[in-house]
């Protein structure tokens, strides 16, 4: 996602500098290419060889390195860079930055730098949390640097509380966030739903599907990455969920319906990619459920119907989709849900064609509106969800 990308990784003085080690490598493998800037400091706790080495470029150090071509190496370095990285920053750094000091080849470089800036202070606990030293991160979000908490826990130091630096995979998602995708989506809010729900049999058993809500959290996903304010509304899922996505995790049927009829308003683009059962019990199946010796069905009622309920309850301007699994007559079958339901969009696949439908990292798509049909071929589930967004975006203007 980074390919064609020049990230700078600063690195200061603190134990967790190995740690920026691992993240230059995951730079790397997203073929971004990694500029790495160190003070001297940082030489002592990591070696700059190990930087070279694993972003095939030169690691800098000194400003006054003979070593470089003719340009002010600094300023062309600032030139081409997109995206800022201090990981971790120590609370001496921090205060240099915010303060416009250049004394060294990271804080000349960087105070050259008008791309996006990140920050991830790294300290003992009492550094970080003195007012002079939050005063300078303030300084810092005031001149648009995105401060990235710490994670708290034990330090190198022997204290516990907050001043670890996040986890090196925690660090690249702050970078693919800002990043990674252009931010068409900038100021839309987006609502999805995903995965499955579960109706209560009894105490023991419930009804659910086959659904393991890949495809609502890549949708999630991309829509965050291109710079959506993303709600996700899932049912019980056994994935991790998208960062910087506020994650509503639901049960029923009805608490999906409930879930979403509270954000519905809110949102310009709704995508109901949840496969909710379609039947809950009649009445709760407990010891004292009444029935016929040797007869062990229950009595089921339909589960609310959310993607009607949504088209009944739009706001103008707003886009609602929908998906449709089929087995046979899809194209008939969605057609005709996209006029029932009231809705923008039908996203339709073939359980039967490989490579489509639940569990699978890949999706065999065809996009239904009013204007036509639009067949997407074998495709992960992250880019069939660009294009997903792509029609949803198209619908709007």
């Amino acid at each position: 996602m980074l390919k064609g990308k020049t990230i700078l990784l600063g690195v200061t003085g603190g134990i967790a500098a190995y740690k920026a080690a691992a993240l230059a490598s995951a730079l790397v493998k997203q073929h971004a290419q990694v500029e790495v800037v160190m003070t001297a400091h940082a030489t002592q706790f990591i070696a700059p060889l190990t930087f070279e080495q694993l972003t095939g470029r030169r690691c800098m150090v000194d400003t006054f390195d003979r070593n470089f071509s003719h340009q002010v190496e600094h300023i062309a370095l600032a030139d081409r860079t997109d995206l800022v990285m201090i990981a971790p920053a120590t609370a001496n750094v921090c205060a240099k930055l915010a303060h416009g000091l250049a004394d060294d080849m990271l804080t000349t470089t960087v105070l050259a730098c008008t791309c996006p800036k990140l920050v991830a202070p790294a300290m003992n606990t009492k550094m970080f949390e003195t007012p002079v030293t939050q005063d300078n991160l303030d300084i810092l979000r005031r001149y648009g640097w995105e401060v990235i908490a710490p994670a708290s826990g034990r330090l190198a130091c022997g204290a516990v509380g907050a001043g670890k630096l996040p986890e090196p995979e925690d660090l690249l998602q702050y970078i693919l966030h800002v990043l990674a995708l252009p931010h068409d989506l900038e100021g839309k809010r987006v609502l999805v739903t995903a995965g499955p729900t579960q109706e209560a049999l009894d105490p023991v058993r419930y009804l659910t599907n086959h659904s393991t809500g890949k495809m609502g959290y890549a949708l999630a996903r991309i829509a965050m990455l291109r710079g959506a304010e993303v709600v996700l509304i899932s049912g019980p899922a056994a994935i991790a969920p998208p960062p910087f996505v506020e994650v509503v995790e639901v049960t029923s049927a009805q608490d999906m319906f409930e879930a979403v009829a509270a954000r519905q308003e809110w949102a310009d683009f709704v995508f109901k990619a949840a496969a909710v059962a379609d039947y809950t019990p009649a009445q709760y199946a407990d010891d004292k459920l009444k029935k016929k010796e040797g007869d062990l069905s229950i009595p089921l009622r339909r589960t609310q119907d959310i993607l009607k309920y949504l088209g009944e309850h739009r706001r103008p301007g707003q886009v609602l989709c929908g998906f449709s699994m089929e087995t046979q007559n899809m194209l008939e079958n969605s057609r005709s849900k996209l006029e029932k339901k009231k809705v923008d969009m039908i996203c339709a696949n073939n359980l039967k064609v490989a490579g489509a439908g639940f569990g699978t990292d890949t999706n065999v798509m065809t996009v239904i509106t009013k204007a036509g049909a639009e067949e997407l071929p074998l495709m992960s589930k992250e880019e069939v969800a660009g294009r997903i967004l792509d029609i949803a975006v198209g619908l709007m203007i």
